[in-house]
């Protein structure tokens, strides 16, 4: 094995060094991940324009790899074993706490970064903290002994794997969160690889009717919504949305409004009100509206409506996402659309948050 690591570091906003880093002693109850698929995603693009924190950071929290070396108490404990191809959460939970306890990791103090600067989340943790290899843009990423882990299937290859985060949002914020089920007529606002992933895992589930929105830029993502079974797409700019869906539902609105389309301000929230029906509705959204001073809150009341807010995924969920992926029931292999290579980090986050031919990157460390 080599005596040192290659990683793509960011050092400042939008701007990406290559350095080496030693390769870290493995303990018993640690090990070590070769790399081979990073996904990327719209967080990626969002903190590598504004970083938060001004730490050199080794991103990637979307990691796919093989257990290239192990203690033997990782071993024992994990059920796993040297050459193993595994899934491994960018969560690293305390292991002590409730939410731990029922696999909801995404809830611990231990993995809120924000808050707890003690705490480790691969791609978001400092490359300053020893061993310093947190992150999935490197060759190799260093897994504590309360890294989350799950075991790839047999058959489904790493990089299909490498979606499994924005797969497992997916079941997570519309069946899990929001309740879709059988019948179910869903909006989903975005089709981005997280609003794809909502589509597969709402038609999984046995949706009646499947709506998708985007604009512009967003013509390929929604034929491929199409393909993965969504009922109808709608373009926000060259139609009006909300008379659309009162026209597909014949004026009785949704069961659940999603909003995925990260960061796109207060109107997919406001779509999202008005689309869902008259009583009972659910709404997702995402954190990154900010200040909202004229929320329709009278309405939103009024329709009896129950507000989820996406904050990653549990065990579960992740455990699904791979099941699914390794199904033949959708054409999964039209969400992974591009490779880079590790010294193209910066043209492979840009290429995100760029052209709408874009949906899933694949950073593959080791071509």
């Amino acid at each position: 094995m080599a005596e040192s690591v290659l990683a793509a570091v960011r050092t400042a906003p939008e701007t990406t060094e290559f350095r080496e880093f030693d390769m870290p002693d493995v303990p018993d109850d640690g090990a070590l991940l070769k790399v081979e698929v990073a996904g990327i995603c719209g967080t990626d693009v969002k903190f590598y324009s504004k970083p938060p924190i001004t730490d050199p950071v080794i991103m990637g929290h979307e990691n796919i790899g093989y257990i290239a070396k192990a203690g033997k108490s990782f071993q024992k404990r994990r059920g796993l074993k040297e050459g193993d191809l595994v899934f491994a959460e960018h969560y690293v939970g305390c292991m002590n706490c409730e939410h731990c306890h029922r696999g909801e990791y995404r809830l611990c103090m231990a993995t809120d970064w924000r808050k707890n600067p003690e705490g480790i989340r691969f791609g978001y943790t400092s490359a300053n903290r020893a061993p310093h290899l947190w992150g999935g843009f490197a060759q190799y990423m260093y897994l504590p002994w309360n890294a989350i882990l799950h075991k790839v299937p047999d058959g489904l290859s790493p990089e299909l794997a490498g979606v499994v985060t924005p797969m497992a949002n997916g079941i997570q914020w519309a069946l899990f969160d929001c309740g879709v089920g059988y019948n179910s007529r869903v909006l989903v606002q975005g089709p981005g690889q997280q609003g794809l992933s909502q589509v597969v895992a709402c038609r999984q589930a046995g949706a009646a009717l499947i709506i998708v929105t985007g604009t512009n830029k967003d013509v390929k993502r929604l034929d491929v919504a199409l393909k993965l079974g969504a009922d109808y797409v709608i373009n926000v700019e060259t139609e009006d949305p909300v008379e659309r869906i009162r026209e597909i539902t014949s004026g009785e609105g949704v069961d659940v409004a999603l909003d995925c389309t990260a960061g796109a301000g207060t109107a997919p929230i406001l779509l999202g009100i008005e689309a869902l029906k008259r009583k009972g509705g659910s709404l997702l959204v995402q954190q990154e509206v900010g200040e909202f001073p004229n929320f329709p809150l009278a309405k939103l009341c009024n329709k009896y409506a129950t507000v989820k807010c996406a904050r990653g995924h549990n065990y579960e969920s992740c455990e699904l996402a791979l099941q699914q992926l390794n199904s033949d029931r959708f054409d999964l292999d039209l969400i992974t659309t591009h490779r880079f290579g590790l010294k193209d980090t910066h043209d492979a986050i840009k290429a995100v948050g760029g052209s709408g031919d874009v949906i899933h990157v694949s950073m593959m460390p080791w071509q």
